[in-house]
């Protein structure tokens, strides 16, 4: 079997089995391509298995969240020389092409590409029932879609994957090719998937039409479509399905809040080591005592600072030495200096963790078990109030925007006025400001900059250089397995 570049190939032991349980493994012993799917039950399988691809370690931007290191938001973490040569070159931008984790990322998205292709192909040759077999391509396809929006969104132009007979050589697509398939994929998965509450039980965490509208709306936000981002965005807020706030922001991300009223898409794992688990939390929980994690991707004091006086999301979100939470003490590591000053005696670190991946446990397993979420309600709501704004309609986007203020208030009326200015350029500061606290160390800081213009300012300081740091580079590895057909990034 040859190694293509782009993707590999379905592994049928990897498959998961909805018949019990969503996550529970059956392993499928000797299926090949030819053979599988071809049945209603293996439909299910095929479907769940573009699944177990998110509860890979090198989906989240191979391993390490990347994306918030290169944010104002967080540092490397860890201790001073835990994965100093692959992680901090991240943190100030001298990042190579040969950089740890890209090749990781990139394979593990064209792998569940490749995953969601088999089922768009060959469940529609299955007979039976056809709302069903509607909804798993439906689910396939907002998958697809997902894969390929992280792929866009780092890389530009990739090559666009449609197949599950690619040619070996393959040359990049444009942007805009991609964007179209994206936007094509999940105008499809919303037209046939069901509403959240329609899933029993067993069946929590697949996509939804509300998770393929909120995809679709960001998706809009980035090619700077903020009227069709709005329709969007709205129709999620305003459908017949109960979304909302959680009563107390700390549970947005909690045990507590797992699929609950403001999870839109997330990403459903057990308290094991294993496939079933996911390794993100485990990857940022408190290093040493007590033993979480490793203890990766530490809030910057500049995150920190920039809260507003007595806003609730900042102890919901760091967690700092010495707090008891769950009725453990953070002690921390004892190799990671509390402080750290540069030779002038300022501090620019303190050992610190990202609260948002904590999970009640004693071990570094229970980890294993946060769910993260990929789209929540308050993101919807932002991305409604940012659309808005843009579409010269402010005091409807001071609507959704102090919604979410009110919640993080939590009731104190002393605490994060709402906002009144009408300002469209005073707003939309706001708007990208209040995401920042409201979706701190949940991976969209460091898009939200770019796709807004503000990265060369915000981030140029830390070493981003405006026309190379937009995208990433193509792992290398690609490029030369693909013997010229792929190109590199500018500037790389």
């Amino acid at each position: 079997m040859k190694k293509i570049h782009y993707s590999t190939l379905l592994a049928a032991l990897m498959l998961f089995s909805g018949c019990k349980d969503f996550l529970d493994v059956k392993p499928q012993g000797q299926l090949t391509q030819e053979a599988f799917p071809t049945t209603p039950a293996d439909a299910l399988l095929a479907t769940n298995g573009i699944y177990a691809s998110l509860r890979s370690w090198h989906y989240h931007s191979g391993g390490y969240p990347i994306l918030d290191i290169m944010s104002d938001d967080t540092r490397k973490g860890s201790n001073p020389n835990d994965q100093l040569s692959n992680l901090e070159p991240y943190d100030n931008f001298t990042f190579t092409t040969t950089q740890d984790g890209l090749d990781r990322w990139w394979a593990t998205l064209y792998e569940g590409i490749k995953r969601a292709n088999v089922v768009i192909e060959k469940v529609p040759l299955i007979t039976m029932d056809t709302n069903l077999r509607n909804r798993y391509i439906g689910e396939a396809r907002f998958l697809r879609g997902l894969f390929y929006f992280d792929l866009v969104r780092a890389w530009g132009g990739v090559p666009k994957v449609t197949t599950t007979t690619p040619p070996l050589k393959l040359e990049r697509s444009t942007a805009a090719e991609i964007y179209a398939l994206i936007e094509s994929d999940l105008q499809f998965a919303g037209g046939h998937l069901p509403e959240k509450s329609a899933y029993n039980s067993e069946d929590l965490g697949r996509a939804s039409k509300g998770a393929a509208n909120a995809l679709l709306a960001k998706m809009y936000l980035f090619e700077k479509d903020f009227m069709q981002a709005e329709q969007y965005a709205l129709s999620v807020v305003n459908s017949t399905e109960f979304y909302g706030l959680e009563p107390f922001f700390k549970d947005a991300n909690s045990k507590l809040g797992e699929h609950g009223i403001e999870s839109v898409f997330e990403i459903g794992a057990m308290e094991t080591e294993g496939d079933v688990g996911n390794q993100y939390a485990n990857t940022q929980g408190v290093r040493g005592t007590p033993n979480r994690g490793w203890g990766f991707n530490r809030p910057t004091q500049d995150l920190r600072y920039s809260f507003e006086d007595g806003d609730p999301r900042l102890d919901a979100t760091i967690i700092d030495l010495g707090e008891v939470i769950d009725g453990i003490e953070i002690l921390g590591d004892g190799t990671t200096p509390d402080i750290t000053e540069d030779e002038d005696g300022n501090i620019i670190e303190v050992e610190c963790y990202n609260q948002k991946v904590w999970i009640p446990g004693t071990s570094t397993n229970t980890q294993f078990g946060h769910n993260r979420r990929l789209i929540r309600f308050a993101d919807v709501l932002l991305m409604a109030a940012e659309a808005l704004n843009e579409n010269n309609k402010p005091s409807e986007a001071l609507v959704y925007l102090n919604r979410v203020r009110e919640r993080a208030r939590e009731g104190n009326t002393q605490i994060l006025p709402e906002i009144t200015t009408t300002s469209k350029d005073e707003l939309r500061n706001i708007i990208l400001e209040e995401r920042r606290h409201e979706l701190a160390l949940e991976g969209h800081r460091f898009w939200d900059l770019l796709r807004t213009g503000k990265a060369a300012e915000v981030l140029g300081p830390l070493g981003f250089v405006s026309g190379k740091h937009d995208l990433l580079p193509i792992p290398q590895n690609e490029i030369d397995i693909s013997q010229g057909s792929l190109t590199q990034n500018p500037n790389w």
